[in-house]
């Protein structure tokens, strides 16, 4: 009987064992827990919030909830629910909701109901502004110093990242939008 019991408990575990193979998960809370524990600026506080959060099983909870039900979830539908995030931004013409999934924003008026979508298309390492049917490249990584932009007058241009480089070309765009009134 209990040669039966330990097979049956072997088959069970390798069972299980091969239903857990390739895929591990993005850890997507845990790792927006870590990521905000980065953005605190003081490394001494840092270090405390970062040790408080092993000592209360902040960091623990979250992994065990991100390797039971986050990863599943991610695994079986494709999509970490923690993944996308939503918030509502107050700005001078009104309340807007944001949007954010894995490749851009989706920003929306709640005065109007009129959408605006920001994607990334990672082949092209660029960003698109989609208004309703239109779409128009707004910005290509060139490489780590420099961006090509919109320009006012349709064409891309070549844009240094530096404080002088992104002055000029905001000179440019203000001086052709000034001109254009």
């Amino acid at each position: 009987m209990k040669k039966t019991k330990l097979s049956v408990a072997l088959v069970i575990a390798l069972a299980g064992s091969m239903l857990c193979t390739s895929c591990i998960g993005s850890f997507t809370l845990s790792n927006k827990l870590l990521s905000w524990n980065k953005t605190i600026n003081n490394k001494f506080v840092n270090e405390l919030v970062f040790f408080a959060f092993w000592v209360l099983p902040v960091y623990e909870v979250s992994c065990l909830a991100d390797v039971l039900v986050l990863n599943s979830i991610e695994f079986w539908t494709g999509e970490n629910p923690v993944a996308s995030s939503k918030k509502v931004v107050e700005g001078k013409d009104g309340r807007y909701l944001v949007e954010c999934d894995e490749t851009g924003y989706t920003i929306t008026s709640e005065a109007n109901g009129e959408v605006v979508r920001f994607d990334f298309n990672s082949d092209e390492n660029s960003w698109s502004v989609n208004l309703g049917e239109e779409s128009y490249t707004l910005m290509t990584f060139v490489d780590g110093n420099h961006v090509k932009m919109a320009a006012p007058g349709g064409e891309m241009q070549l844009v240094e990242l530096s404080e002088a480089g992104v002055l000029a070309y905001q000179q440019m765009a203000t001086g052709a939008f000034t001109a254009q009134r």
